[in-house]
């Protein structure tokens, strides 16, 4: 490629210009001629395998070293084919392996063995957003797991894959309902509201908004709204790169306090076309129930409430022990509700392949899921993506387009059965009659099957499209284009009929209510960048310059209406007797920026790296809008010294840093204005409108200042990689509602609060090849993350309205509880610690006491065998916390217990951990049963050990070349270790269906 300067002055142009050509014409003759003289040389098909000397390797390139145009990829048997002539030889190269040269002679046919480089790993590019950077060059904190992480996990949501993986990223599953949602925290909760510590996640360079769709009366997705994640197929990802530190995130502005989750969809690679189809299968059940009493326990426990209450006689609705209900049936209601076994279903299938020019993919999906509860409940998800991307023969001009487009269609309970599996009595009748209708046991109960009858249905749909259009201006300036677009709608609907009720009651469908939510959202980005790279004596400068310009368009109809002509016409509001808008919003945020990097190396050891973005948000009133940011990175190559250049035992050695701010504007649109609401209320035919928000001019963005340090080594060619990372991240000028004076008519105003948060901890990550010889080879990742979160400052706290919630020095996400003493041996009453000592329990002064609910410490450990044509996958995932067990009301009353309550106190003396049962009319233990479910004595140790995943998947052994089969055996959440006594440790709440155990069988064909 020539490189053409521009002086001053017409001749020294025109001189460069006809030279130019010249030369051009010159060069082409010459490559004309030599094709002419090469093609004379007689050239043969070669046929060959290449293999790490147990395996096949797909993907190997193989070219001639004397024409590198000409080149084959090697096939999923790692089968190629080449043409060559006897004199030529050929370069084999593979990400991972050492390049080798093989003279050809007069061979047709060549088996290549590569061996392990570690080293190579090291000059992997990690995708940073704007920009990608060598593994062994980038600055920032940068997490990655890749499509061979991500396909051995039978999950359906993208943060799934990302579990026990990544250091510093704590994620937890909140249900086992299908389509349900997962929290995550990169490095701890940075904001005072917790709906404002979502990270910003970017699809193919284009952001996707991960705000809940969902609405309160209608979304049954528990214990969360219906979350747009869901819309992600997991198997379309190529790659998933999670940026934390202020080098990593301050380019991304405001949009990256919370830290950025890149996906990157897989694309279409060079080679002959490639057909892949996947199906697999499998089944779910919950993973932990509570152990409950069973019916011997439980009427002991309710006869002594009698008892113990002096109630002589029971009452003619304690239908469990006076005699209604039989006493000799014992139903665990947990397994009967909730125990049943969910069906999975899965098909994939792709066409990829193209040209060194233009490569494509084409790929569609289905996923189908029931769930563990009796009935016809499915939740479905299908979707098609497409990618193309394209070079100009001369390689100046690139064109890549992707889109992925997302059908979600969910039919689940409107109800959960979860309370009532915990709570019914284990003697309660059966669900069913004889003739297989519902039993209602003569009106003494509400069966709990009828609720089904209750559904909550959705439909959604997402797409999101990209296209990146770049062109070389000259070998080292390019200019760029991203430009994206989102779509996302969902309609859901919850259904509350008249046949969830006892027929006795002849209850007709007046009485039917139905919910609905019709949410759309539409986006698009235009991001213009320039680029400038120079490699010279002096070192390597990289300089990116860019804008971005974003509009959001969000709307919002929720409806109600109730009494239908029928229950067949529940769908249809127009049927309903009473229509209510219940809300009826539309929203438009718009967003602009621009954002620089300023990238310089010298001599692979000393790395400078300096980002600043400039940013403007709609959500923020005349003179706030803008704000900026900005991040300074180093990394200092050490094992690249002279000193250590040629050393047998360290391979690579790295200590960087990185300090800058980035911001938050997660607070919602126009909460800055004056805003009003319609009343509802109908005066002389106009519906009145009242002040809802208070105008602040001087709301502006919370500023996130981080910092970090880090230190990476690689030992015995990188055998053994390591990594400890130590970070503080200090959040202020926080966005919160601060309480006004009740004369003003408004409980608080949204403002900037002088409160600081702070987030510190340190990361440990480790890679290690522990054996490779011939057949065997064993690979182990494991990461720890210590994580530290706590209110540094709050101005006023102690007369706010978070005076209850928030303590200085103490952790976010706290529980302040009562100090339980014990059970009085005498009156066999919980006592509790009074604090203030006034002689009495009261609420807030002596509910002061404490607890972190943050882990202390999590991570993972993932070990990869292989053996012949054998993979095993297995990772651990651990945490060490504490949690709340579940409260379950006073023991004594018509619900049932824990097993562990059985251990009661019964007379005087007796030393017991539970008090005295009562029927509900001791209000002396109903008070203390209430004070001793917000006290300590319901904080348990939910510490777990739990075996993640595992992946099982062998190669058979076929004689066609081009194609290959595997056959895949899976599982996740197979195995929990650990102390907690109610229900599963991952997410303990009361009344919602804990992560369910799946285990996969299928088979995956490529031709």
């Amino acid at each position: 490629m020539n490189i053409f300067s521009f002086f001053k002055g017409g001749k020294a142009f025109y001189c460069l210009v006809f030279t130019g050509f010249l030369l051009s014409f010159s060069q082409s003759f010459a490559k004309s001629s030599l094709r002419r003289s090469t093609s004379l040389i007689q050239q043969h098909q070669i046929q060959g395998t290449v293999s790490d000397g147990s395996s096949p390797l797909p993907g190997v390139t193989i070219s001639l070293k004397a024409d590198s145009m000409t080149a084959a990829i090697s096939d999923y048997n790692g089968h190629f084919s080449i043409q060559a002539s006897a004199q030529d030889t050929l370069v084999v190269s593979y990400l991972g392996f050492k390049t080798v040269y093989v003279p050809v002679n007069s061979r047709t046919k060549i088996d290549i063995v590569l061996h392990y480089d570690t080293t190579t790993l090291q000059e992997v590019r990690i995708n940073a957003g704007y920009y990608t950077v060598k593994e062994s060059e980038r600055t920032g904190s940068i997490a990655r797991i890749t499509s061979k992480d991500i396909e051995t996990q039978p999950v359906t949501n993208v943060l799934a894959t990302m579990q026990g993986r990544m250091a510093g990223v704590n994620i937890i599953q909140t249900t086992g309902v299908p389509g349900g949602g997962f929290d995550i925290k990169i490095r701890g909760q940075n904001s005072l509201r917790t709906t404002a510590n979502n990270p910003l996640y970017i699809i193919d360079g284009v952001p996707f908004a991960s705000d809940p769709i969902g609405y309160s009366q209608t979304s049954t997705i528990y214990p969360s709204s219906t979350s747009p994640l869901n819309s992600i197929n997991p198997e379309t990802i190529e790659s998933i790169e999670v940026l934390k530190d202020a080098d990593a995130t301050s380019i991304y502005g405001s949009r990256g306090a919370n830290g950025v989750v890149l996906i990157t969809t897989k694309k279409g690679k060079s080679g002959r076309t490639k057909f892949t189809v996947s199906s697999s299968t499998g089944a779910g059940k919950a993973t932990k129930f509570m152990k409950l009493m069973d019916t011997e326990q439980y009427l002991a426990m309710r006869k002594q409430a009698f008892i113990n209450d002096g109630i002589p006689q029971y009452g003619t609705s304690d239908y469990d022990i006076n005699g209604t209900w039989n006493q000799n049936r014992n139903t665990d209601w947990q397994r009967e509700l909730m125990g049943g076994t969910s069906q999975l279903n899965d098909l994939q299938g792709s066409v990829s392949g193209g040209s060194e020019k233009t490569q494509f993919l084409i790929g569609g999906n289905y996923h189908q899921e029931s769930t563990v509860y009796s009935g016809d409940f499915k939740y479905k998800k299908g979707g098609l993506q497409f990618s193309l991307n394209h070079a100009s023969k001369d390689d100046r001009f690139h064109i890549n387009f992707s889109g992925v487009y997302n059908i979600q269609n969910s039919s689940l309970p409107a109800n959960e059965l979860t309370y009532a599996a915990q709570t019914l009595a284990p003697n309660a009748p059966s669900l069913y009659n004889s003739d297989g209708s519902l039993n209602w046991e003569n009106q003494t109960w509400q069966n709990p099957l009828a609720m089904l009858n209750a559904q909550f249905k959705a439909k959604t749909k997402d797409l999101v499209a990209n296209a990146v259009l770049s062109y070389k201006l000259m070998p080292e300036l390019t200019v760029k284009s991203n430009f994206g677009y989102t779509d996302l709608r969902t309609n859901e609907t919850r259904t509350t009929p008249s046949t969830i009720y006892d027929p006795i009651y002849n209850i007709s469908s007046s009485r039917s209510s139905m919910f609905s939510n019709i949410t759309g959202r539409s986006s698009w980005i235009v991001e213009p960048q320039l680029n400038w790279d120079k490699e010279a004596n002096f070192g390597k400068l990289g300089l990116l310059i860019g804008a971005t310009f974003q509009n959001q368009n969000s709307s919002a109809l929720y409806q109600s209406g109730t009494g239908f002509s029928s229950n067949s016409l529940i769908y249809n509001l127009a049927a309903a007797k009473t229509v209510s808008v219940l809300g009826d919003d539309e929203t438009v945020y718009r967003y602009q920026a621009f954002f620089a990097r300023l990238n310089y190396s010298y001599q692979q050891r000393y790395i400078i790296n300096l980002t600043a973005r400039r940013d403007g948000s709609s959500r923020f009133g005349p003179g706030r809008q803008f704000a900026s940011f900005g991040a300074a990175g180093f990394a200092w190559l050490f094992s690249n010294e002279k000193f250590l250049k040629n050393s047998t035992w360290l391979s690579f050695g790295k200590i960087r840093g990185s300090y800058g701010t980035t911001g938050n504007d997660q607070i919602g649109d126009y909460q800055y204005l004056n805003t009003y609401t319609t009343t509802g209320i109908n005066y002389n035919g106009t519906v009145g409108m009242q002040p809802s928000r208070l105008f602040n001019p001087d709301f502006s963005w919370e500023i996130n200042k981080k910092m970090e340090l880090a230190l990476e080594t690689g030992f015995f060619n990188d055998r053994i990689f390591t990594t400890v990372s130590w970070y503080s991240n200090r959040s202020s000028n926080q966005l919160v509602g601060i309480p006004l004076s009740g004369v003003t008519g408004f409980a608080s105003i949204q403002a900037n609060l002088n409160a600081e948060v702070e987030n510190s901890g340190l990361e440990l990550t480790l890679r290690s090849l522990n054996l490779k010889i011939k057949n065997v080879q064993w690979q182990t990742n494991f990461n720890l993350s210590f994580a530290k979160n706590r209110l540094v400052s709050f101005p006023g706290l102690e007369s706010s309205t978070y005076s209850q919630r928030y303590r200085i020095g103490q952790p976010l996400n706290i529980a302040l509880v009562y100090q339980l003493k014990g059970v009085n041996q005498q009156t066999g009453i919980y006592e509790f610690e009074d604090l203030n000592g006034d002689g009495k329990i009261s609420y807030p002064l002596d509910r002061q006491k404490t607890v972190n609910l943050n882990p202390k410490y999590y991570g993972g450990l993932q070990n990869q065998l292989s053996y012949k044509n054998w993979n095993l996958d297995f990772l651990f995932q651990f945490a060490k916390q504490q949690n709340r067990l579940v409260p379950m009301g006073a023991a004594g009353s018509m619900s049932n217990q824990p097993a562990r309550t059985a251990d009661a106190w019964l007379q005087a003396g007796d030393i017991k951990p539970y008090q005295v049962y009562t029927t509900g009319v001791n209000n002396v233990a109903v008070n203390a049963d209430s004070y001793f479910s917000e006290s300590d004595a319901l904080i348990s140790d939910s510490s777990f050990i739990r075996l993640k995943n595992i992946s099982l998947t062998y190669q058979l052994p076929l004689k066609f070349t081009e194609t290959s089969c595997k056959i895949v055996f899976q599982g996740q959440n197979l195995l929990t270790f650990t102390k907690f006594k109610d229900g599963d440790p991952e997410f303990s709440s009361y009344g919602f269906l804990p992560p369910l155990k799946v285990i996969t069988a299928g088979i995956l064909l490529t031709f």
